[in-house]
């Protein structure tokens, strides 16, 4: 038995090093190179190509190299008997809550506005601050965790999400009350889970029952937003500007429109980045409940879709 690391692009050196770690007598395959697949059953994935799953005919877990799924809820050959975990991190949450009031307070000062006042050798002490309510959309751990930073710093935090939720300690909308949450907002952060309810929820139908001048942060998947549909909403006006961690394409084409749009604030996708060192031990400890039959820690609900 073994487990294939397969994330086309990534370097899995700190993987097979915690790997080999915490369980030195667990066999290793690393794509493409797999020469065993019929020894393979656990499978460690991030951006796994379509399809290759079905190379091996002993799987029994499929595991997420982040707290995303949709990378994998993707690929349709999978059966649905395989159960599919993700990571679950403090860390995570901690580096995205960070990330977000990073964002939010940014967008609170001005920071974009004083950098080019810089460059043009501008001095303009006018408005110093703007009114921020900051409506989180998504408000599962990270979702709840920003609303709880944000909230603790004096800013109005409204919560939107696909589920009913009682006693929700914040203002909360579902999806039939899509248009009152954006009412109540200027500042909007994607953080839903991508599922084919949330794929392209960021367009032009929702930027025109935003607040005048609402301020967009996605830091959840590219696919959310409909790209076009942002540049024609900051043009105009619905929109006053955006900050980005992640894009439909990665890494972000050179001759990509946001690299020219002084509105679009962006990262190479580094908001939350999976730390192999608390990851790792949830994978092997899954594969020894696999192997004794127990429960798994982290499932994914492919209904939810996360």
């Amino acid at each position: 038995m073994s487990l294939a690391i397969i994330s086309p692009g990534k370097n899995p050196d700190v993987w097979i090093k915690e790997f080999k770690a915490l369980a030195p007598d667990l066999d290793l395959e690393v794509y493409p190179e797999i020469t065993q697949p019929e020894k393979v059953e656990y499978v460690f994935l991030w951006q796994h190509p379509e399809g290759i799953l079905s190379d091996f005919p002993n799987l029994k877990l499929i595991s997420s190299m982040g707290a995303g799924v949709d990378h994998i809820l993707r690929d349709k050959s999978i059966p649905s008997s395989i159960p599919i975990v993700r990571i679950v991190d403090e860390k995570l949450t901690f580096s995205m809550t960070n990330y977000v009031v990073m964002a939010v307070l940014n967008y609170h000062r001005q920071t974009a506005r004083y950098q080019m006042n810089q460059t043009k050798k501008v001095w303009d002490m006018s408005c110093p601050e703007l009114d921020v309510a900051v409506g989180v959309m998504g408000v599962g751990a990270l979702g709840k965790d920003v609303m709880d930073k944000l909230h603790s710093m004096g800013f109005p935090v409204v919560g939107f999400g696909f589920s009913e939720k009682t006693d929700f300690e914040y203002p909360y909308y579902t999806k039939d009350k899509l248009d009152e949450f954006l009412k109540e907002v200027n500042v909007l952060v994607c953080l839903l889970p991508l599922t084919p309810d949330t794929e392209n929820i960021l367009n032009t139908q929702l930027f025109e029952k935003c607040s005048p001048n609402t301020y967009l942060i996605n830091v959840a998947r590219g696919k959310h937003l409909v790209e076009d549909d942002l540049i024609k909403a900051l043009d105009d006006g619905h929109l006053s500007g955006a900050m980005l961690d992640v894009y439909r394409e990665e890494p972000l084409p050179k001759d990509h429109p946001f690299w020219e749009n002084w509105k679009i604030a962006m990262t190479p996708h580094i908001a939350s980045v999976t730390n192999p060192q608390a990851a790792a031990p949830q994978v092997i400890e899954n594969i020894k409940r696999i192997r004794e039959s127990r429960e798994l820690v982290n499932v994914v609900n492919r209904t939810r879709g996360y």
